[in-house]
């Protein structure tokens, strides 16, 4: 009776019924009527729709939340404050077409897409002067690499500036920003990894059909790919810019959802699942994360943890000063805690 209650309650946080008005009478509940209370020393944000990834402004005071369900949104998180806001897409929202980085975007996202729009994969790529550039991946209309714009010098705002619509067949995930420009998005449908550049559009990367391809990150100096192997419950670094190819595989003991690297460059985190049953038992998965280094692969497990109301896997994690961060794709929330 109580893993049914359980799961009951965990389904009704994922609609996401309930009203902002329940929150304000109450701070320990979130909108859905779920509880919003810390679980030990693991603290929530609420009020999302399946924020499965997480990318961090540059000076660390605004975390952006990806929506990776239908009528999920692209969140902005103030770290200090644990309050949230929608960014997109919003009655506020300006489109700017860059023709000459995206000449084969055919336009902004469609204005009626409404809850059909979904943001998973997210890549923050810092720019000069407090202005940045956001890659989004999008399902809805179309399957695409959306672009955006962020003005960090204030409160956070963005600016849809183009996309590139992904090859027939392809079911985009996880993207980075390429150094040399475009940018590289994983494509768990097909099994691999695919890159994009203004001249040459998109093409598929040597050496990635193996890797069981779901989250993905870069080295400092863009001569490496880290590629989540979900499926696998493996990592592979994959070289760029190399013949022969370079290729290391190391196991992590779960199943890797995204990948981001530490905000000094000094390890990667990898979050994903763990105790996967066949069928699915969302409720009896974990959380997990691993670090990395880069340089060696050496691997270390530094958090497991059960599933809970409202925020059931880990899908990425990033610390941000004293605190690690977790999104997941099955839940309402963002976690907090005190970093391991």
């Amino acid at each position: 009776m109580q893993v049914t209650r359980l799961f009951f309650l965990l389904v009704a946080g994922l609609t996401v019924l309930g009203s902002v008005g329940v929150a304000e009478q109450n701070p320990t509940v979130a909108p859905s009527g779920l509880p919003c209370s810390p679980v030990g020393d693991i603290q929530f944000v609420c009020d999302l729709v399946s924020p499965e990834d997480l990318a961090v402004v540059p000076g660390s005071e605004w975390v952006i939340a990806s929506g990776n369900r239908a009528g999920g949104r692209i969140h902005l998180i103030h770290v200090n404050d644990k309050t949230s806001s929608v960014l997109f897409p919003g009655g506020d929202q300006i489109e700017r077409l860059d023709n000459d980085t995206y000449p084969s975007c055919p336009g902004p996202i469609d204005a009626n897409e409404g809850d059909a729009f979904n943001a998973h994969g997210l890549y923050l790529k810092p720019g000069q002067g407090g202005v940045h550039t956001l890659y989004v991946v999008h399902h809805g209309n179309r399957e695409s690499v959306e672009v955006f714009e962020v003005d960090g010098r204030s409160i956070p705002t963005i600016v849809w500036v183009g996309c590139a619509i992904a090859p027939d067949g392809l079911g985009l995930n996880g993207v980075v920003a390429l150094p040399e420009g475009g940018f590289a998005a994983t494509s768990p449908r097909t099994g691999d990894v695919w890159e994009w550049h203004t001249g040459s559009g998109w093409m598929q990367i040597p050496g990635s059909q193996d890797t069981a391809p779901n989250g993905l990150e870069i080295s400092a100096d863009g001569e490496s790919l880290y590629i989540a192997g979900w499926a696998e419950e493996k990592l592979t670094r994959l070289s760029r810019n190399k013949n022969p190819l370079e290729k290391q595989v190391v196991d992590l003991g779960f199943r890797p959802d995204n990948l981001r690297m530490s905000l000094d460059g000094s390890v990667i985190f990898a979050a994903g699942h763990g105790n996967i049953q066949n069928p699915r038992a969302p409720l009896q998965e974990t959380s997990n994360i691993a670090a990395i280094n880069p340089h060696t692969l050496a691997v270390e497990r530094i958090f497991q943890h059960p599933a809970m109301v409202g925020f059931v896997a880990a899908t990425t994690a990033i610390q941000i000063g004293n605190e690690m961060w977790l999104g997941t794709h099955r839940g309402e929330r963002v976690a907090y805690m005190p970093a391991p």
